[in-house]
């Protein structure tokens, strides 16, 4: 049984490792391709402009390529800030529904009605549905403090 467990683990992390070094030496040639594509770059503007002017447009390339890297890293940032908060929603969701379904919670519910008796405890009830109903509408309105990012 635990041979199989083994034999498991041992081929899934040899295939991590090849995919790694795969994409390692991937990552290594795009490395090389786009310092023999800028080196071009630069030599067509530094022989047709100068210097200066070769100088000034690889920066401006990489200038927007900067760009567009932060760009990406704040829309993703931004994405997964969502994914978070819709997830805190559904978790705070499902606690209050199975706090509910929880049959000790109903159980102690009843031994407190038939304690304090239905009549006294009316009254109770209706404040508290109230109460609870304020709770949740305060609780569907956006919060001013939350509106704005926190960086």
């Amino acid at each position: 049984m635990f041979q199989r467990i083994i034999d498991g683990i041992s081929a899934s992390t040899g295939a991590t490792v090849r995919l790694t070094s795969l994409a390692a030496g991937a990552a290594f040639a795009l490395f090389i391709t786009t310092c023999f594509l800028c080196a071009a770059a630069f030599i067509s503007v530094l022989q047709t402009y100068g210097p200066v002017q070769a100088c000034l447009a690889g920066a401006g390339i990489f200038f927007l390529l900067t760009l567009t890297a932060a760009g990406t890293y704040w829309g993703y940032k931004r994405q997964m800030q969502e994914r978070a908060r819709i997830a805190a929603e559904r978790a705070a969701k499902s606690a209050a529904s199975s706090m509910l379904a929880d049959p000790m919670l109903i159980a102690t519910g009843l031994q407190i009605v038939r304690a304090i008796g239905v009549k006294r405890l009316l009254p109770i009830l209706a404040i508290g549905g109230v109460a609870l109903g304020i709770m949740a509408s305060r609780a569907g309105a956006p919060d001013e403090a939350a509106a704005e990012p926190a960086e």
